[in-house]
């Protein structure tokens, strides 16, 4: 049975930046339906944008919904499932270099992180919680992402080098967010 992924990317990309494309590729060859949301002005990105994003596109939650974000969709991600009321259990997420606190190098995206969100909402409504963080990202301090994942009871995958995940760090695909995804994916 085919999942619904739903992958969000961050500040400053697009749909077809980075790694996006391939694993957008890689798992509709294995018949799951994939959506790779274009979110707007991400260069200049507004949050109440970002979130009616979500909001337009993603149809329905389910134990067969999952999401991979990166970067700032991964604080957008929260923000917006912390504000369904009921928050439906769905599948899960990975978090990508995820952040929840102010970016000293962006202090344009401080709105995302003003106030902070409910984890116990996210974590009683998911079955499977990642964060990945590469130990050299000179863009999300990797403290930031393993603090996260405390918050979110989730699991931590320490990357020794990685960047930001970016395609200029070298990461136009990236199989550890596939065969973790596969990994979700067959635990329920």
């Amino acid at each position: 049975m085919g999942k619904q992924v739903y992958i969000i990317h961050g500040y400053g990309a697009s749909p077809t930046n980075h790694w996006f494309p391939w694993l957008k590729e890689t798992l509709l060859a294995d018949d799951h339906q994939v959506s790779v949301l274009h979110m707007p002005n991400s260069s200049d990105p507004r949050l109440e944008e970002w979130l009616d994003t979500l909001a337009n596109s993603i149809k329905s939650m389910d134990t067969n919904t999952y999401f991979v974000t990166h970067s700032l969709g991964s604080i957008t991600l929260l923000k917006y499932l912390e504000q369904l009321n009921p928050l439906p259990t769905f599948g899960g997420f990975i978090l990508v270099s995820g952040f929840a606190k102010p970016l000293s190098l962006l202090p344009s995206l401080n709105p995302f992180t003003e106030k902070e969100v409910d984890y116990n909402k996210i974590i009683v409504a998911t079955n499977s919680r990642t964060i990945i963080a590469a130990k050299d990202d000179n863009i999300v301090p990797f403290q930031f992402s393993q603090n996260l994942s405390k918050q979110l009871d989730a699991s931590f995958i320490s990357v020794e080098k990685g960047g930001h995940f970016l395609e200029d760090d070298g990461y136009i695909t990236f199989p550890a967010v596939y065969d973790i995804l596969n990994q979700m994916i067959k635990v329920i």
